[in-house]
């Protein structure tokens, strides 16, 4: 993960609160035909201890919209998902529990 920090897209975004944040994109994932992003705040280092924030994404007019992820159900299957794709013994990238 040396180089990892540098190469992120940083995205712009409100937070619950109405201020406006900053977050670097480390991955997009589709799960069920959905699109979500993992991200992380822009003034932290990333490592293996990082905790992700896990936003849902939808296209409107053409641009990409985040938006929480309200539905705890939702929330809690999407990261079942992600935690046993960590887990896959596989030595490439795939998609083993992601449908």
């Amino acid at each position: 993960m040396d180089n990892i920090n540098e190469e992120m897209q940083v995205i712009k975004t409100v937070d619950e609160n109405g201020d406006e944040v900053e977050l670097k994109l480390y991955d997009i994932v589709n799960v069920e035909g959905v699109d979500y992003a993992i991200l992380f705040s822009s003034d932290e280092e990333i490592n293996e201890d990082s905790e992700g924030i896990l936003m849902k994404m939808k296209q409107e007019n053409g641009e990409y919209v985040f938006e929480t992820i309200d539905d705890d159900d939702e929330f809690e299957a999407v990261a079942k998902i992600l935690s046993e794709e960590d887990e896959c013994d596989c030595e490439h990238d795939c998609n083993c529990h992601i449908k």
